[in-house]
């Protein structure tokens, strides 16, 4: 079992000055605690032993606030650095006294994560590192991750990012656990270095084993003013709670094309892809409402032979940074690659079936699922087609038809009537924020 943690506290919280004043970022109050006394209950509570707090700015303030308080089952170590060696310098500096395995977060970080899950989960995968990774609202100045399809870290991409720069939205959370001697080659150095920019990208060139771990559980930087009220507000929401992620949350699942981007018949690489206006808004208000946001498409156009696997990846890959430059964006994106026709140059005849995932078939919603436990009571289905109407009526979601892209024309389905039919995804989305107002002051 892993039950040590580092907790990184050295730096000066200049984000957060003009909340912060003259107190440490860690000591910066979420609630009626600071974001330290948070932590340091999480850690206590997930089995912790052994917390190396790795201070510099205003150390001495943390050191008063840890001396004042009492978690009986933590071993609380302060290790005070005079000369600042960046996120991961003060731990490589000191890394002949940590144990073999330990786990890394951030002092400016409120979090509700099962961490021994998370520890189990790098320890089966035999990883040197394991990042938690999550989609956010603003991937553009956050540190980002590529994967393959097993989860292994392919490339890393650390904050700022050039100039038209455009990836997937998987952020590194900054929490990480960390095999000591995946670090080992750094050992002696006495330099400023930063986990993102240099360590990891550094440890994966030379061959090892980094490991995303996706989750939907609570985690944010609280580390600017805006950030650190959103934060307060999900606290007094109840969002903030270990296990959270277990119970059933209601999504709003959206057809892609004609509801989020323009219809441009079969989009086939990303330059085709356009999103309609306000989208990125109608997005935000609906997460604000607390639902999840689930992209399920039907996707013919792989089974004929017109895109790649790898080119729908790319496609994608554009809505989520263009709804992410725009403070949005998505839990997941399911998709059907299957087709039941036959005839086209260079189709794929292994995906040429009458499959259970092609929309009005409910099969994605499983894959929905299979990711996160879903209210399915309060949730909707938005699109433009009688397909997807039909779809909702199937899976027992309510519907809203968007007049945008087909507007309901395509007539597979004309009996599939929707319980509302709105211009376009902003007036679905006051829809959805209006009646779960109302059930909330039910």
């Amino acid at each position: 079992m892993i039950d040590c943690a580092i907790i990184l506290a050295g730096g000066k919280g200049t984000r957060l000055a003009s909340v912060a004043g003259s107190v440490p970022k860690v000591l910066v109050p979420v609630g009626d605690r600071p974001v330290l006394a948070h932590q340091l209950d999480l850690l206590s509570a997930s089995g912790y032993k052994d917390v190396r707090i790795f201070a510099g700015h205003l150390a001495e303030q943390i050191e008063a606030f840890v001396g004042a308080n009492q978690w009986p089952s933590l071993k609380i170590q302060i290790e005070v650095e005079t000369t600042p060696l960046g996120s991961a310098g003060a731990v490589i500096k000191k890394l002949d006294r940590l144990p073999e395995h330990f786990t890394v977060l951030y002092g400016d970080t409120m979090l509700a994560v099962d961490l021994p899950r998370m520890t189990a989960f790098h320890e089966q995968q035999g990883a040197d590192v394991t990042i938690l990774v999550h989609p956010n609202d603003h991937p553009y100045d956050s540190d980002l991750v590529e994967t393959d399809s097993e989860d292994r870290v392919t490339a890393l991409h650390a904050y700022p990012h050039p100039a038209g720069a455009c990836f997937r939205n998987i952020v590194s959370a900054a929490l990480y656990v960390v095999q000591r001697e995946s670090l080992r080659s750094w050992a002696g150095r006495v330099e400023k270095c930063d986990f993102a920019k240099n360590v990891f990208p550094a440890v994966l060139a030379s061959g090892g084993c980094l490991y995303a771990y996706h989750s939907h559980e609570y985690i944010k930087d609280m580390g600017t003013p805006d950030r650190l009220k959103k934060v307060e507000r999900d606290l007094l929401q109840g969002r903030i709670k270990v296990g959270n992620a277990a119970t059933p949350v209601p999504v709003v699942f959206l057809d892609r094309d004609g509801t989020l981007n323009a219809e441009n018949g079969h989009i086939r690489s990303p330059d085709k892809l356009h999103l309609l206006p306000k989208v990125a808004e109608a997005l935000r208000l609906m997460r604000e409402s607390g639902y999840r946001l689930v992209v399920i498409t039907n996707q013919p156009v792989i089974a004929r032979g017109e895109v790649s696997v790898a080119d729908l990846a790319a496609i994608h890959q554009k809505l989520e940074w263009e709804l992410g430059l725009d403070g949005a964006f998505l839990d997941a994106i399911f998709y059907c690659p299957h087709h039941p026709d036959s005839g086209f140059a260079g189709e794929r005849p292994e995906l040429k079936m009458a499959c259970l995932c092609r929309k009005p078939a409910t099969g994605m919603l499983d894959l929905a699922s299979a990711e996160f436990p879903i209210d399915f009571s309060r949730s909707w289905m938005i699109g433009d087609t009688t397909i997807d109407m039909e779809f909702a009526n199937r899976a027992g979601l309510r519907s809203i038809l968007v007049q945008t892209g087909s507007a309901g024309r395509d007539g597979k389905f004309p009996s599939a009537t929707p319980n509302f039919s709105v211009n376009d995804l902003m007036e679905a989305a006051e829809i959805i924020a209006n009646a779960s107002k109302s059930l909330s002051e039910a």
